[in-house]
């Protein structure tokens, strides 16, 4: 049986790295050994960022509602609370568009919440 030799995978796994580690500072841009690491590195990072990407938004969302309820008067807390005994199921999200694009509409729910309390 012939031997197989490893030049032409490696080239591609080595092709495969240094075409992920383009725009890399220094070493790590055009040498395997440097890059690999840092690629390596960035990947798990970037799946760490994709994961932490939604508990700023939803942090985000929830700041302008917060801001936005105190100006018509009642808190954050109790406004999610008076929207849930009221029957009003919207998300986060749609709650913090409204609070910015339509004032007149958040400042309604923000009533049908005090009188569910």
């Amino acid at each position: 049986m012939a031997r197989v030799k490893k030049g032409v995978n490696a080239h591609k796994r080595h092709k495969k790295i240094l075409k992920q580690a383009k725009g890399f500072y220094g070493r790590r841009k055009n040498t395997f050994r440097a890059a690999n690491p840092a690629v390596m590195r960035s990947l798990r990072s970037a799946y760490t960022g994709r994961k932490n990407k939604k508990r700023e938004y939803r942090r985000l969302w929830i700041a302008r509602i917060n801001a936005a309820t105190r100006a018509n008067g009642i808190s954050y807390s109790k406004f999610m609370n008076g929207l849930k005994k009221s029957g009003i199921e919207i998300n986060r999200k749609m709650l913090s568009e409204m609070a910015i694009h339509d004032a007149a509409g958040f400042a309604q729910l923000c009533e049908t919440a005090k009188k569910a309390i």
